[in-house]
Order: structure tokens, then C-alpha cells, then sequence
């Protein structure tokens, strides 16, 4: 691996859930990092974002890192789950609530505020 794969592979490693995203959780700067953000803030999810704009390196890296030409990409103890278009179907759903709980990752019990 190259250095910014050893990075990328250390940080999916280290990380539960981690999002490659153009831009940040506070500040996305793209409608598909935009979305994943506020399905992961909506379910209370606690997560690392990446800003892949930060640099050139880092964008075409995770990319093939992650063989998905797409960005954001998530990952979720070091697997691969998917961009935007992936975790909006499982949201929807109601499928990404419990693959997280599968995952053993703390979600916001959302039942109360529905209920």
C-alpha cells in the first residue's frame, strides 16, 4: 500500500463508523455528503467525517481504496457499507437502524419522538 492507503486503511480501522465526504459533518459542501450527514445525526450515530477536498491524494485514494468511484463512502468497523444512495435505501427502510445495532453501534431510540 501507498502512504495515503496505509492512512485510509488505518483510519477505517481505528474508526466504528468513518465517512469519506466532500466536506465536513458541520459544514458539507455536496447534496450526497449532505444527506449521509443528516441520516447519521438523525439516528445519533457517533462518527469521524474525512474531507476527501482537503486533497487531491486523499480523494483519488480512498476511491480506490474502497474500489467505489463514488463520494461519500462510509464505513462501518472497517466494512465497506456504501455512498449516499446506500444508506438513504437502508434508512428508509428502517434497515440501517439495526444494522448498527448488529454492529454493537449506540443509536438515538427514536421511537418516543415518532410515538
Amino acid at each position: 500500500m501507498s502512504g495515503i492507503q496505509d492512512w485510509i486503511d488505518n483510519e477505517v480501522k481505528t474508526n466504528d463508523v468513518i465517512v469519506f465526504m466532500k466536506g465536513t459533518p458541520a459544514f458539507p459542501q455536496c447534496g450526497f455528503s449532505g444527506q449521509v450527514v443528516q441520516i447519521l445525526d438523525y439516528l445519533g450515530v457517533d462518527y469521524k467525517g474525512v474531507n476527501v477536498l482537503s486533497s487531491d491524494e486523499l480523494r483519488n485514494g480512498i476511491k480506490e481504496y474502497g474500489s467505489w468511484p463514488t463520494i461519500p463512502q462510509v464505513y462501518v468497523k472497517g466494512e465497506f457499507v456504501g455512498g449516499c444512495d446506500i444508506l438513504r435505501e437502508m434508512f428508509q427502510a428502517g434497515e440501517l437502524q439495526q444494522f448498527f445495532a448488529d454492529k454493537g453501534i449506540a443509536t438515538e431510540d427514536r421511537s418516543a419522538a415518532t410515538a
